[in-house]
């Protein structure tokens, strides 16, 4: 009896401790990694301005539906609103107000509310400075449409949060080569060029690299039903022209990818750093253009996304964190007052039969996003969709985000039209094994942003761009140093 008594006590304390610890174990686990994906029509009216970055074009129809796109992430307490929309660039007050009207709204905290522009150039102008040009009823339509963004915007995460489930994640790139090319090359006479023309024999070589990841997220849940499929590409998003409204090779490789798997699969793209890639093969004459072009590189790209998804790598998401990092980066030059006038009647003239050449056009819009406005912001913004400037007027203030999803992957969000150089040096060093770089993410426009080397070989980009030599790399060491902190900490 009391060896039977013996063993039975030993038995029930081992149950009781091996309860105790399950109980402890359980309190540890980490809650379930959730989200929840949504598309929201976002076409702007026929006879409103398309936005190319120096458009002045009135759209005469509507070739494919522009679409806001938003993946909403959840782990605990954590939540994460990552938004794209089928625009060229994202105004400053369009991310401050959208930003404010979701947090009141959700929740959602300021700081983890990530706004991305596919850089689609046959999307909306949002410009004022280019309705101004237009004006008239065109001029009245873009305004209109500018102003309800940020409700739309609101719509869409709305909508995303009330779908909210439990995911699985797969990440993974395929090397793509044959439809990006660095638009800016080296000449035979030592100078550099941007677009120098097919065949041309003066050509030496590419003066940069490309970046020919085309890289994957997919999400499904977890009874293996597709939820939502991020791409990311650095290529130009500049390919249809035209007068009708279009999300270009995007929309096109959305379209076809969701007839495949499903169309409540949410579908979107964020361009890699492109400022200095196109579609434009030098060397063929006979490459098609416009809407066919767009056609052909979509689909190029939807069968990429399609023949990867089966070796994807399933990654376990642990924790969800988001950063957002403030940088200062001096203006190229400081701008008087005076000079603002003038850049005012070039832009007044443009597009017409006595307009300045591009050259002045180009330095007038910089000026005028560099200027001191008097009224603060509200003036500015009714004038320049660019990031503020410091109370000195010396510096930009931009920002550059993280959002990490446990110790694997990590997307960055970098402003402006940055060159490839830049997102290419933040994936080499990033502590995440899956590091994705978003341009035209951040705090608002920002224009051009080249690498150091570019500025003393000159051409567009670089005379378009607002800050001083370095800034891009000083971006670049924000995002790494933003990606480190979250790694180790």
């Amino acid at each position: 009896m009391t060896k039977k008594y013996l063993l039975s006590s030993t038995f029930l304390l081992l149950l009781m401790m091996d309860s105790v610890l399950l109980s402890a174990n359980s309190s540890f686990q980490t809650e379930e990694f959730k989200l929840g994906a949504t598309k929201t029509r976002m076409t702007p009216p026929v006879g409103s301005i398309i936005g190319d970055s120096y458009g002045i074009r009135v759209a005469e129809g509507v070739h494919d539906e522009l679409y806001i796109k938003t993946l909403v992430f959840e782990q605990g307490d954590e939540k994460v609103a990552f938004i794209t929309l089928d625009v060229v660039s994202l105004p400053h007050s369009l991310v401050m107000n959208s930003r404010q009207l979701i947090h009141r709204q959700t929740g959602i905290a300021l700081s983890n509310i990530i706004l991305n522009a596919t850089h689609a150039h046959a999307g909306p102008q949002m410009n004022p400075l280019f309705w101004d040009v237009v004006g008239g009823s065109a001029k009245l339509k873009s305004q209109e449409f500018t102003r309800s963004l940020p409700e739309l915007i609101l719509v869409s995460v709305k909508s995303a949060v009330s779908k909210i489930q439990p995911v699985r994640v797969s990440v993974g790139s395929v090397q793509e080569t044959t439809i990006s090319f660095n638009r800016r090359y080296l000449m035979n006479d030592g100078s550099f060029k941007t677009n120098p023309g097919k065949l041309n024999p003066n050509i030496v070589r590419p003066a940069g690299p490309i970046d020919p990841a085309l890289s994957i997220v997919y999400f499904e849940s977890l009874d293996k039903k597709p939820v939502a499929i991020l791409v990311n590409f650095a290529l130009h998003v500049a390919i249809v022209g035209g007068n009708r409204f279009s999300s270009d090779f995007p929309g096109v490789m959305s379209e076809l990818i969701e007839k495949v798997k499903g169309e409540d699969v949410v579908t979107i793209f964020t361009n890699g750093t492109s400022g200095n890639i196109n579609h434009v093969n030098v060397s063929n004459p006979d490459q098609s253009s416009g809407f066919d072009e767009s056609r052909r590189i979509g689909t190029i790209m939807a069968g990429r996304v399609l023949s990867t998804l089966p070796s994807l790598h399933a990654i376990s998401i642990k924790s969800l964190k988001a950063k957002v990092q403030t940088v200062h980066l001096p203006v190229f030059r400081f701008v008087e007052q005076s000079e603002a006038e003038w850049a005012k009647g070039v832009i007044s003239k443009f597009g017409k039969p006595d307009s300045h050449g591009f050259a002045d056009v180009v330095s007038a819009w910089r000026i005028l996003d560099l200027v001191k406005y008097e009224g603060g912001l509200e003036s500015r913004h009714k004038s320049t969709t660019t990031v503020p400037l410091t109370e000195d007027g010396k510096a930009l203030e931009t920002e550059v985000s993280v959002i990490a999803f446990g110790d694997q992957m990590a997307l960055v969000g970098f402003p402006g039209d940055a060159f490839v150089e830049l997102g290419l040096g933040i994936k080499l060093n990033s502590p995440f094994p899956f590091t994705i770089v978003n341009e035209q993410s951040g705090n608002g426009t920002i224009s051009y942003m080249p690498n150091k080397k570019a500025f003393p070989e000159g051409q567009y980009e670089v005379n378009s761009v607002r800050y001083s030599s370095g800034g891009g790399e000083a971006l670049v060491d924000a995002a790494l140093a933003a990606l480190i902190s979250i790694f180790y900490n």
